[in-house]
């Protein structure tokens, strides 16, 4: 039977119709990772049994929370694709964090600050001549590997699980400018930070206040950065506004594109 998203419903191997991870964390061990393996593309899926790697299911019994880990070989340093999605108490799915990227690309260490210890996404210090390494390499701020360009393949994956518990809203919050923009390419709105997102358009047009700051003072506010995503984001990483980046959260409605752009004229 269908819930009011259009999906089938999501049941157990019992019958009994599951509205939450909090439900699917009950079940036993085989049963809730076949469910959760189903978020992981098969180009991904291809990769790590091509590779001889793993995927790593934590979902423990009583929480409302999954982090799914897949590695494409078992010596790999980072893995493939890392998930954090929890539910809330409302009816919607949190996605906390997703990363994909390619383990055999060159690594950047913009997560480690001088001493070798995890930032914390350059919260607690930044690297700075990783950064600058990394960006001139095309990568975006606290990406440490290029992507593997899957995203777009997860989204429909997750949108289905989501759907098929009942629930219409898929609910994150940016960890920086250009994960933001990403967003609005497949389909995003935003909770709270729209004005903010349209307000830095508007700083970074000819004459606004961010492209005035665009003087050269950093390798990342260079002239010219303005006119692209990963030159803004960059920027921006390294303090440009006047208050640090934070408090934009952002929602999808499960099979609607809010057709949101707030950066239309970006080169790319």
């Amino acid at each position: 039977m269908a819930n009011d998203t259009g999906h089938e419903v999501l049941r157990d191997s019992g019958g009994r119709q599951l509205f939450s991870l909090y439900d699917i964390n009950r079940l036993p061990a085989a049963e809730k990772e076949a469910i959760y393996g189903e978020l992981l593309p098969g180009r991904l899926w291809d990769m790590v049994r091509e590779g001889g790697g793993s995927v790593e299911v934590i979902a423990p019994q009583g929480h409302r929370f999954l982090r799914l880990v897949a590695r494409r070989g078992r010596d790999d340093r980072d893995p493939a694709f890392v998930l954090d999605l929890c539910d809330t108490h409302h009816g919607q799915m949190e996605l906390s964090y997703c990363t994909i990227a390619d383990p055999g690309a060159p690594r950047f260490d913009v997560d480690m600050d001088e001493r070798g210890c995890n930032n914390m996404f350059a919260t607690l210090g930044r690297n700075l001549a990783e950064e600058q390494r990394a960006m001139e390499a095309g990568l975006f701020p606290n990406q440490t590997r290029r992507g593997l360009r899957m995203f777009g393949e997860f989204l429909p994956l997750l949108e289905r699980l989501v759907a098929s518990l009942g629930m219409q809203l898929i609910v994150a919050e940016p960890l920086s400018y250009d994960n933001a923009i990403r967003y609005e390419g497949y389909g995003f709105d935003y909770v709270v930070g729209k004005r903010l997102m349209q307000d830095i358009d508007a700083g970074f047009a000819p004459g606004g206040e961010l492209y005035r700051r665009l003087d050269g003072s950093t390798p990342f506010r260079r002239p010219g950065m303005e006119k692209t995503v990963q030159g803004r984001s960059w920027a921006i990483h390294d303090g440009i506004l006047d208050e640090p980046w934070d408090e934009v959260r952002i929602y999808k409605t499960i099979g609607v594109h809010a057709g949101v752009n707030t950066f239309p004229g970006r080169e790319r």
